[in-house]
């Protein structure tokens, strides 16, 4: 077993030792992991430049995690069942619980409603990710770093993307995907590459004004590695600083060497045994969960589901002594994508600089024009796990999540892999909506529309306990739910935009201009992992991307639908175009959804030139307008989408949108 010890730095009552329904109190174990593996173990193969980390005296290569746990206080009270979230850059806090997390971390671990608790799960966090910056709540890991066998660093090109919302001086040299400008939050930052060179005439910064347009090169004399400090440009080799500022909307790409690279896919290697070693491992090994677990799921949102394909594809899912890490796996809101999690060079925190995660497999069995499938490594390696997969609205429209379940060429629908099911949560942004409506973010990302308000967490807390039922008790979870070419519910995206844009208030992407995932041919990857990019003057292509299809209310009619849609109150989608003020108004902004509220009587329907009937012509008071919701919500019960538990849960959100739109009438 690779974990050889964990440093227990506080042992404590969780939460003031308040009691969680049946399942009684918790306690929380806080600390380090560490581990130790051998190189040239078959296990330890897909990890890519394991054999350039350094070795310990007994042949070894080392490192080490932060570790969170939860667990019940008394064993006989909890459902056996252990819950690995990955934690998403670093941030600890506790899904499937509600109200949503806060989005800045805190060490608290607020239980929220504690519904994972009442159920009994044991929760662990483990660190998995080299470029988590150094803060108290957050968790990372301490990666070894690449040498060569000369003794030299081992180096590879780096390239960083970012699209600022505001102008700024300097940038510095990781990733965020909506990119706040510096010091919006300490926690949307990430360890950098730092270049190897600050004098580097051969590293080179392009900048275009979509993500598909051509590139015009930024003349090296006017930037620099280097950041503004009291207006005055000081040399830093994690930093880029350009004349006159980085401008709003526009895509700056920066490409340069690096001489510092972390073995990135050890994260694979401790996700994998902080399972054997919570679920297998004794007292004597030092483990606090001894005993007590029988089954081990794992649970990623976004990036940390992008993290689990990846996981997936490079047959990770067997530890050195043979073990099955996990017997379930839902990677969330992750679309067709994977990720850099496991080559020289990688950015874990990347996502649109197209590289070794946007190549297929993007299905999880072979399809028609690919001879080969997400899962065939770990079904060579054995230990296949059950696999949900959920997707909001968003993928669909940015992350072309049509391709886990149509072939290449965007023909046919193909059978996704008997072990997995795959859910589209209907007229859905990447993170669940709330009111009142909003058109910025805390961090200086804005929208044109008001953000999506669909609270999709009912449908997530559905999905995890379908998984649950389907590994523990071999009960099927409902059928895959997503747009089909088959049935017409899956439609170019041009279609949908082109039928909303009558809605009043309406701000049109360009559909030129939407994000698409190139098809092209990388050229050989070398064994570091580095992908060739299409120069300007080559043909990307792209492969087709189809969401669902539209109702007349413009709400999507594939996948779970909850009352949002099938008893609206407004038009819900998983795209919004970037605010003016923030640049490139025709590009959507990343990640986000629209809510274009119908008019409230007919009145205001008439004078906005609204097609779609008012919300008091559809119901004449509040009390009837919940009265459907909770009907439909009892439909949502019946047909898996929704537990029994939230049904008022449903109604009270409802309840608050129709406050928030309407009011009290």
């Amino acid at each position: 077993m690779a974990v050889t010890r964990l440093e227990v730095t506080a042992r404590e009552p969780y939460w003031g030792g308040h009691p969680f329904g049946d399942t009684g109190a918790y306690e929380k174990v806080s600390g380090r992991l560490h581990f130790a593996v051998d190189p040239a173990h078959p296990a330890n193969a897909p990890v890519a430049d394991l054999s350039l980390a350094p070795l310990n005296a007994d042949g070894m290569v080392s490192f080490s995690a932060g570790f969170r746990l939860l667990q019940p206080v008394d064993p006989a009270r909890g459902n056996r069942n252990l819950l690995s979230y990955v934690v998403n850059r670093g941030r600890q806090v506790i899904p499937f619980n509600r109200p949503t997390p806060e989005v800045d971390p805190s060490e608290t671990l607020d239980p929220g409603d504690g519904f994972l608790m009442r159920r009994g799960w044991t929760v662990a966090w483990c660190g998995w990710q080299w470029d988590v910056i150094d803060d108290p709540v957050l968790v990372g890991l301490d990666a070894p770093v690449a040498i060569n066998p000369d003794g030299t660093p081992a180096s590879t090109e780096i390239v960083v993307q970012f699209q600022p919302s505001e102008i700024h001086a300097d940038q510095e040299l990781s990733h965020w995907p909506q990119h706040p400008a510096p010091g919006r939050s300490r926690f949307y930052r990430h360890r950098p590459y730092p270049t190897a060179d600050l004098h580097d005439q051969s590293a080179t910064m392009t900048v275009r004004d979509w993500p598909g347009g051509p590139r015009t090169v930024v003349p090296r004399g006017s930037w620099a590695f280097a950041r503004e400090i009291d207006g005055h440009a000081v040399a830093d080799a994690m930093f880029v600083r350009l004349d006159g500022g980085f401008l709003p909307g526009r895509i700056y790409e920066v490409r340069y060497r690096t001489d510092r690279c972390p073995v990135a896919g050890t994260g694979f290697v401790a996700i994998r045994d902080v399972a054997t070693f919570l679920r297998l491992g004794g007292e004597e090994d030092g483990n606090p969960a001894a005993g007590r677990l029988d089954h081990a799921f794992a649970y990623g949102i976004s990036q940390c589901g992008r993290f689990l394909r990846d996981y997936l594809h490079a047959g990770m899912n067997i530890d050195e002594l043979g073990n099955r890490a996990y017997d379930g796996i839902l990677p969330h809101v992750a679309g067709a994508r994977r990720g850099e999690f496991n080559h020289r060079g990688a950015q874990p925190s990347v996502q649109h600089v197209f590289g070794a995660g946007h190549l297929p497999p993007f299905a999880t069995d072979p399809v028609p024009d690919l001879a080969f499938g997400l899962l065939d490594n770990q079904r060579r390696r054995g230990g296949v796990p059950k696999v949900v997969s959920t997707n909001s609205s968003s993928e669909y429209w940015r992350s072309e999540a049509t391709l886990t379940h149509t072939d290449l060429a965007g023909l046919r629908d193909v059978p996704v892999a008997p072990e997995e099911r795959v859910y589209l949560f209907a007229g859905t942004q990447h993170g669940p909506g709330t009111v009142p409506l909003m058109t910025e973010t805390p961090y200086g990302a804005a929208g044109t529309h008001a953000f999506n308000v669909v609270d999709y967490s009912p449908l997530m807390r559905s999905a995890l306990v379908h998984l649950e039922r389907w590994v523990c008790e071999g009960v099927e979870p409902p059928a895959s739910a997503v747009p089909r070419l088959g049935n017409g519910t899956a439609v170019p995206r041009e279609t949908v935009l082109a039928t909303l844009a009558c809605l009043p208030g309406m701000s049109p992407a360009d559909a030129a201009h939407l994000p698409s995932l190139p098809r092209f041919d990388p050229g050989p990857v070398s064994a570091d992992g580095v992908v060739r990019i299409p120069g300007d003057g080559e043909s990307w292509g792209a492969y087709p991307s189809y969401v669902s299809a539209v109702d007349a209310d413009g709400n999507e009619v594939a996948g779970w639908r909850l009352p949002d849609l099938s008893v609206p109150l407004g038009t819900h989608t998983g795209w919004n175009p970037r605010a003016p003020h923030t640049g490139a108004p025709d590009q959507l902004l990343d990640m986000i959804g629209s809510t274009i509220p119908f008019a409230v009587d007919e009145a205001s329907r008439i004078a906005s030139g609204d097609p779609r009937p008012s919300i008091l012509a559809r119901y004449p008071d509040r009390a009837s307008y919940l009265e459907r919701v909770a009907a439909a919500a009892d439909r949502a019960i019946a047909n898996g989408h929704v537990l029994a538990e939230d049904r008022d849960l449903l109604v009270r959100l409802a309840s608050d949108r129709w406050d928030a739109f309407v009011g009290h009438a």
